[in-house]
């Protein structure tokens, strides 16, 4: 019966679209979409409630999104990319180019029911088991109708089938709009690991789990990178995701950056092999553009990785790049020869975002990247010749209250300006688009000023060229032709257990060996293993969440016995797991200094230990801020000590439980770190960046051999760490073990001992 109402309503539908007789090769009812295949032409969806119909010309099939009943340039898929992208740029209205320009703050679907990601359904906050998690909310409604929005980046997902379906929901709203531009929704990286998840391949998952950027670069492999961009942008698309908000690609110089784990390293070669892998990957769809295809957009122009004492400038208090050692041109190598330089038939990646940072004395402004016109239209535009999109990192154009909170708005440089002024300064310099921004009045205002300052027609031929290159991000993926996903094969695709496994198997790959005494790895025929529990601090994430204090088993008890036979005793045990997080000592900032006279300003420290920043800088290279009356940035013999500083206790007590008997230790870390506080304490250790501790166990129980290498230099101490250059790489004295290896940029070890096999010089 289901089989014949199908047919019923098929019939009826082409007919009502005059297509009986066409070339159609099926006809498929999805509910909330029709999809329609046609012979010599791309597979066409559309809504049934949106009012586009079907447009057959020279026996081929269109859809007529503007609802004219003709053929416009831009719905004539035969055409290419650019022409059609240029066609409807000049087709739309100012508010419409200025809706384009925007790009949402964070959507969590469903929403939140308050907080950060809150939002409401007629206008009642989310409730479990009675709304439908599939909806859009109010707010989604606002901005995509009222500020003609189209670019939305997503962040959690219920699960991958709601993702797909409030998709399908999204994209048939967009459709029912004005010339039915769909929504080219987007994401930050999320194939990360859950740690204490358990590896099985044949149950999937919500989405296959891979290294983070970091421990892809220990594999020194870009061709394990690449397969990786091919697989996550075949799970982004099942999930309505075009666009990747990723890869980072800064050369991380500066050791002590917060978003060192989300680099390739701090190699420049090394980074550009990857960010080429990486964006071939996610863009290349059957030898160029297709339904496959994801934007990547690459960050951070030009290079954020060199913040001044490691501070970061999603704050205020880190707001400034330096460049100490007369090395800025190489923070570009990574675009210039990696991310521009693709072997695909792509050729560059879609879309570039500069940094927040002020790249001090780099220009005649100390200006944010994304406002100076020297670096963007400069040295990106005209000396890289890049006609990709340009938008800027997330709250740019906000005002700027607080030096130390990571939502503040982030108007490096031009803090005294207006939002409006903000967003003009940004167009002038040649940016296409504004992250986290969901009103388009700014924009508007904007418009108003360049027309007062060059005339009607060259501001709008300037609001075109972003029109242009923003609808050619959306149509080279297919969106115009089919926005819609199966929430069926959604869950097929998205986690199987194929890609599960090839994320596991590189996971595998990413982990280094630092330390191996006395051969003491692999551990053979399960023995006892006694594992102490992990006193976790209490802390508050960047969005003020806070988790309490807490004690536990960093590894799961009932995983560990699936690999060795696990005890409580030390005594009873013939070696020990100990397993901690690298050093945490926050953001360089703490304004409850300043009730004391200071300046608010305290060292970023790689150690467990108290640390005294006897070494800083007088004065510090750059600085100032509307909201402070100095300049100078210094912590000189300002004192800083872990929150986690029991790691490393942790550690030594462990060795004075288990005496003669061997101590392995795991590290998860996203920065270098000071072993000197606990390598002496450990017989054999394991680095990894960010892996399931299941590929941990798989390699202590010899079920697989080491291979990765160190993508950075391990500091011997603070003193190396205070007194290297922000922006040179490799300029650290490095630590030597008790065995008398250095953990320099390329080093690792596998069960032969030190892997020689050539890989770390192809990129030092």
């Amino acid at each position: 019966m289901k089989n014949l109402l199908l047919a019923v309503y098929a019939a009826i539908f082409l007919m009502t679209q005059n297509l009986m007789g066409q070339n159609i090769l099926d006809f498929q009812n999805q509910g909330s979409y029709n999809l329609i295949a046609q012979s010599g032409g791309p597979t066409l969806g559309l809504s049934p409630e949106s009012g586009v119909k079907i447009i057959s010309k020279d026996n081929l099939l269109f859809k007529d999104l503007n609802k004219n009943g003709e053929l416009d340039t831009y719905e004539d898929w035969r055409l290419p990319v650019n022409q059609r992208a240029a066609d409807l740029a000049t087709k739309l209205s100012i508010e419409q180019i200025a809706g384009l320009m925007l790009y949402s703050s964070h959507q969590s679907i469903p929403a939140r029911s308050g907080g950060y990601f809150a939002g409401t359904y007629n206008g009642k906050p989310y409730e479990e088991g009675v709304t439908d998690p599939t909806l859009l909310t109010d707010q989604q409604k606002k901005f995509i109708k009222d500020d003609n929005l189209r670019h939305v980046l997503l962040t959690t997902v219920q699960s991958p089938e709601v993702a797909a379906k409030w998709n399908n929901n999204m994209q048939a709203y967009c459709e029912s709009l004005g010339l039915g531009i769909p929504a080219n929704n987007s994401s930050d990286p999320r194939h990360g690991t859950i740690a204490n998840m358990e590896y099985n391949a044949a149950a999937g998952g919500k989405i296959s789990m891979w290294p983070s950027s970091l421990g892809m670069a220990a594999t020194f492999n870009p061709e394990l990178l690449r397969k990786f961009g091919t697989i996550a942008s075949k799970e982004y698309r099942a999930l309505g995701i075009a666009t990747a908000l990723s890869p980072q690609i800064d050369m991380a110089t500066e050791p002590r950056w917060a978003r060192f784990d989300g680099t390739f390293g701090e190699s420049s070669k090394l980074a550009a092999a990857m960010a080429e892998a990486y964006c071939d990957g996610f863009q290349n769809s059957e030898n160029g553009w297709g339904m496959n295809s994801v934007n990547a957009m690459v960050k951070h122009w030009p290079g954020g990785g060199s913040g001044e004492a490691g501070r970061d400038a999603h704050y205020g208090a880190g707001k400034f790049a330096v460049y100490p050692g007369g090395n800025f041109e190489e923070h570009k190598i990574p675009f210039t020869e990696g991310a521009f330089m693709l072997k695909g038939e792509t050729k560059k990646a879609a879309a570039v975002m500069p940094y927040y940072t002020i790249s001090w004395n780099m220009t005649s402004e100390n200006i944010g990247n994304g406002y100076n016109a020297e670096i963007v239209a400069n040295m990106l535009r005209k000396e890289q010749n890049y006609d990709g999109v340009l938008c800027t990192d997330w709250s740019v154009t906000h005002d700027h209250n607080v030096l130390d909170n990571f939502i503040d708005g982030k108007p490096w440089g031009v803090e005294s300006l207006t939002e409006a002024e903000r967003h003009y300064l940004c167009l002038k310099a040649g940016i296409d688009q504004f992250g986290g921004n969901n009103d388009m009045k700014p924009i508007l205002e904007a418009y108003q000023m360049g027309i007062e300052e060059m005339g009607e027609a060259k501001m709008r031929a300037r609001m075109e060229e972003s029109a242009r290159r923003l609808l050619k991000n959306i149509i080279q993926v297919g969106l115009f032709e089919n926005p819609y996903v199966n929430p069926e094969e959604t869950k097929e695709e998205v986690g199987n257990p194929t890609y599960m496994q090839e994320g596991f198997e590189a996971q595998l790959k990413s982990v280094v060996m630092l330390k191996n005494s006395g051969n003491v790895l692999p551990l053979k025929n399960k023995p006892m293993v006694y594992m102490p529990k992990r006193l976790i601090p209490a802390s508050v994430n960047f969005l003020g969440m806070r988790t309490p204090e807490r004690e536990e088993y960093t590894i799961a008890p009932t995983l560990l016995s699936k690999y060795f036979d696990f005890t409580e005793n030390p005594d009873e045990a013939d070696f020990a797991i100990v397993a901690i997080n690298n050093p945490s000592t926050g953001i360089g900032y703490d304004k409850s200094d300043l009730e004391k006279g200071g300046n608010g300003y305290f060292p970023i420290s790689l150690q467990y230990d108290e640390y005294k920043a006897k070494y800083a800088r007088k004065k510090s290279i750059a600085g100032g801020d509307p909201l402070e009356d100095f300049t100078n940035r210094s912590y000189r013999n300002k004192t800083v000590k872990a929150s986690n500083y029991m790691d490393a206790d942790l550690v030594k007590n462990t060795k004075e439980k288990m005496g003669d008997k061997p101590v392995i230790l795991s590290v998860k870390t996203g920065n270098p770190l000071i072993f000197s506080e606990i390598e002496k304490y450990a017989d054999a250790i394991l680095v990894d960046f960010g892996v399931q501790y299941q590929a941990i166990l798989e390699i202590l129980a010899g079920n697989a051999e080491p291979s990765a290498m160190l993508p950075m230099q391990m500091p011997a101490d603070m003193k190396t760490v205070e007194l290297q250059f922000e922006d040179v790489p490799f300029d650290m004295n490095c630590y030597k073990d008790s065995e008398g290896n250095t953990y320099d940029f390329g080093f690792g070890l596998n069960w032969s001992g030190k892997i020689t096999d050539g890989r770390a010089g192809l990129y030092r």
